[in-house]
């Protein structure tokens, strides 16, 4: 009997704990549960120095042990993770995937002095290829990284076969928000932020809210230089796009509110004989709201021989 009841005492105990650390960091437990998700399904999580920063990326391969190198970097605030339906998805289209964390997001490194713009992410992407030995890959962008995945493709086309552009940054265009967006220090900003990525917001318990402005708080600074640096225009995109010579794919969520389809259209225009392929009822987080047709799509235009030159096709989120 005394047995028995040390044994639900000690029970009783970790529910409790595990019930605290769930309310005080959410966020925490959201992390683990997405990081057991891809361990389980075969992706790696790694370490590399390259370009003089400690550089976390996850790694997949597909079942064949070999496929061609996919590089999908994140966007603004961002991080590897954020690709975590699409890791393993283009790994069992048989692709070898790496999604590295940008200096400054992530668990990589997050230099004080670094001003965290495009075109220092961009070389550092060229260093992390460098070291992790992929000399081409096909290379996908979302928002922010679809900016650096164009330049790379501009100032690097040795590097890059054919280029995915998802939700892409790169071009001006009005923006109605600032740096601020991506930093709320309340729950009235938060909800703001989330109406902004996605169509579909979900509500938040608020021990929830609590910690993700805690989260964005302290990453704060870095998007606040990389915001500063990306405002200057030095890096914008506008009068090179016709320039680009890889067989390119824009995909864009219809109902995209923080860059609008009209910016996603712009883009294919400058971007000789580019396809684009539109998600209707997705937002701004199509590779993770829609990742399947989204997979689809990616695999379908990777794989075309001949590549896949012009038009535009609509398809449903649930597709």
């Amino acid at each position: 009997m005394k047995l028995a009841f040390r044994f639900v005492a000690v029970a009783v105990v970790l529910v409790l704990a595990a019930g605290l650390v769930f309310y005080f960091h959410p966020l925490w437990v959201a992390d683990q549960q997405t990081r057991l998700h891809l361990w389980r399904e075969g992706v790696k999580s790694e370490y590399v120095e390259a370009g003089g920063y400690r550089l976390h990326y996850f790694e997949a391969l597909p079942s064949s042990g070999d496929g061609t190198p996919l590089v999908l970097i994140h966007g603004l605030g961002a991080r590897g993770e954020d690709w975590q339906k699409m890791i393993p998805a283009m790994a069992r289209h048989g692709f070898h995937v790496y999604a590295p964390d940008l200096p400054g997001y992530g668990r990589s490194s997050k230099p004080a002095d670094a001003n965290y713009s495009i075109g220092m992410e961009e070389a550092a992407v060229v260093s992390f290829m460098q070291a992790v030995h992929v000399p081409r890959a096909d290379v996908g962008g979302w928002s922010m990284g679809g900016w650096v995945a164009m330049k790379l493709a501009l100032d690097h086309p040795e590097l890059v076969e054919r280029l995915v552009v998802y939700d892409g940054a790169g071009i001006y265009f009005p923006a109605t928000f600032g740096s601020d967006l991506f930093v709320p220090n309340d729950a009235a900003g938060v909800a703001r932020l989330v109406r902004m990525l996605s169509p579909h917001p979900k509500t938040m318990p608020g021990f929830v809210v609590r910690d993700v402005v805690r989260k964005l708080q302290r990453g704060g600074w870095v998007v606040d230089r990389s915001m500063a640096a990306m405002i200057t225009g030095r890096d914008l995109l506008d009068f090179r796009l016709h320039d680009l010579r890889q067989p390119t794919l824009v995909v864009w969520g219809s109902d995209d509110v923080l860059i609008p389809l009209s910016v996603g259209r712009k883009i294919h225009e400058d971007i000789p004989n580019s396809v684009l392929n539109v998600v209707e009822g997705c937002g701004h987080l199509a590779p993770l709201e829609c990742w399947k047709p989204v997979a689809q799509a990616t695999d379908s235009f990777l794989k075309a021989q001949p590549p896949m030159q012009g038009g535009e096709k609509t398809f449903p989120a649930s597709e």
